[in-house]
C-alpha cells in the first residue's frame, strides 16, 4: 500500500523529463502556442540548435485564419525569422505528428533534434519520436504550463486531469500504439515498428 501511494504521488514528476543538449535542429511540437515557442526561440538564442522548426496544424482554423497563416505573421515578426520554419502537421496524434514532422526534419537536415513540448507531455514525446524516427538521436526540453500542469498533481483540478490523461495516452502508446507497423515506411527510410 505504502508503494502506492508513493508512486501514485510521484506520478506527475515521472512524466516529465527536462534534458535539452546542444542540438542540429529544435522542433516545437503542436499543441500550446505561447510557452512551447517561447522556449524553443529562448533555445535558439542559447545556441541550443541553428534551426528551429514550428510544428503546425494544417487544418487548424482560429476565427477566420488558419493556424498556418497565424503561424506565419508570428514567424515574420520575429527577428530570427530566417531560421524559423513551420511543418504543417496533418495528424492529430504525437504518433502522427512524428512521422509528418520526420519529413520536414529530413528537409531541413541535421542529426540530432531538441524536442520542446509541455513537461507533462516530453516522457511520452521523447519515446514516440525515438521509436518513430530511429535514424535521429532526440533529447527534450520542458516548457512549463502551471495552468495545466505541476508535480503536486493532487493540488489542482486540472493539474490531476492532466496527470491522469496524460498516463492514459502513455499507457496506450507503451502497450498498444508503439506495436503497430507505421502506414507510411516510405518516409522513414524501410520497415519500422512502433
Amino acid at each position: 500500500m505504502t508503494v502506492a501511494i508513493f508512486a501514485s504521488i510521484n506520478s506527475a514528476k515521472w512524466l516529465v523529463v527536462d534534458d535539452p543538449r546542444k542540438s542540429d535542429l529544435i522542433v516545437v511540437l503542436a499543441g500550446e502556442t505561447d510557452v512551447r515557442p517561447a522556449l524553443g526561440l529562448d533555445l535558439l538564442h542559447k545556441d541550443y540548435g541553428s534551426r528551429l522548426i514550428l510544428d503546425v496544424p494544417a487544418g487548424g482554423r482560429i476565427y477566420r485564419w488558419t493556424q498556418m497563416e497565424l503561424a506565419e505573421k508570428y514567424i515574420q515578426s520575429l527577428p530570427e525569422a530566417n531560421s524559423v520554419s513551420i511543418c504543417p502537421i496533418r495528424g492529430l496524434s504525437t504518433r502522427d505528428e512524428a512521422l509528418e514532422a520526420a519529413r520536414c526534419i529530413d528537409t531541413i537536415g541535421g542529426r540530432r533534434v531538441l524536442l520542446v513540448t509541455s513537461d507533462y507531455h516530453t516522457r511520452r514525446a521523447l519515446s514516440i519520436f525515438q521509436a518513430i524516427v530511429p535514424n535521429h538521436e532526440f533529447c527534450v526540453a520542458a516548457a512549463h504550463e502551471p495552468v495545466e500542469f505541476g508535480e503536486d498533481w493532487w493540488q489542482h483540478r486540472e493539474w490531476a486531469k492532466t496527470n491522469f490523461y496524460e498516463w492514459v495516452r502513455l499507457a496506450w502508446w507503451e502497450l498498444i500504439d508503439r506495436w503497430r507497423k507505421t502506414p507510411s515506411m516510405s518516409i522513414l527510410g524501410g520497415d519500422h515498428g512502433e
